[in-house]
């Protein structure tokens, strides 16, 4: 396996090696699903991502920009051999992810894995960069987003999506949900949240 690009990578790849080095020793039967980049709601947007403090992630921070709890977002980094010169990131609906651990459940309790520790990549299998991420919340919200731009961020890798194709052909997972979908159940559930809590700002982002 390459070593991860990044400390945060690492630390998923420091999990699955302990369940490797388990199931070595046990009887269990187990199924790694690596998550690319989970975002969205459920689109009755009575269930959503709610960071406690400043989000670190890209979409949280997009959408507490756009309700106005935060006062701007930025872009680290326009100088990346991408498109638009940001990272590229593989983006995943939080209900695809559901579904694939459905699916990956059934595919143990019928017995259909082929060892007792496999792997299954779920990700789009397409990237986005951060740009295209805040120009299709623009879109799909009708508003612009106040951000700018700052200097690349230690630690981020230029380009990352998966090859899902083990998932679509062993699993037989489709990601039903587009990157519109993505932003737009966001959106729904920070409006929610909105206007279930209305002004109570986390204190951490002070």
């Amino acid at each position: 396996m390459k070593p991860a690009e990044s400390p945060y990578g690492y630390t998923k790849q420091m999990g699955e090696e302990i369940i490797r080095h388990l199931v070595k020793t046990s009887p269990l039967q187990t199924v790694l699903l690596r998550y690319f980049n989970p975002v969205g709601a459920h689109p009755s947007a009575l269930i959503g991502e709610m960071p406690l403090g400043k989000p670190a992630n890209l979409v949280p921070a997009i959408t507490q920009t756009a309700a106005g709890i935060l006062p701007e977002m930025k872009v680290f980094g326009q100088d990346y051999p991408t498109r638009d010169g940001s990272c590229v990131r593989d983006y995943i609906h939080v209900s695809d992810i559901a579904h694939a651990h459905t699916l990956a459940l059934n595919y143990l309790m019928e017995g259909r894995n082929e060892t007792n520790c496999d792997v299954f990549n779920l990700g789009s299998g397409n990237g986005f960069t951060v740009l295209e991420v805040i120009h299709i919340f623009e879109k799909v919200s009708n508003s612009a987003l106040n951000y700018s731009i700052g200097p690349r961020r230690a630690g981020d890798v230029i380009a990352i999506y998966a090859n899902n194709e083990k998932a679509k052909n062993v699993l037989h997972w489709e990601c039903r949900y587009s990157l519109e979908d993505m932003m737009r159940t966001a959106w729904a559930w920070e409006q929610k949240l909105q206007k279930d809590l209305p002004g109570q700002v986390d204190p951490l982002l002070n």
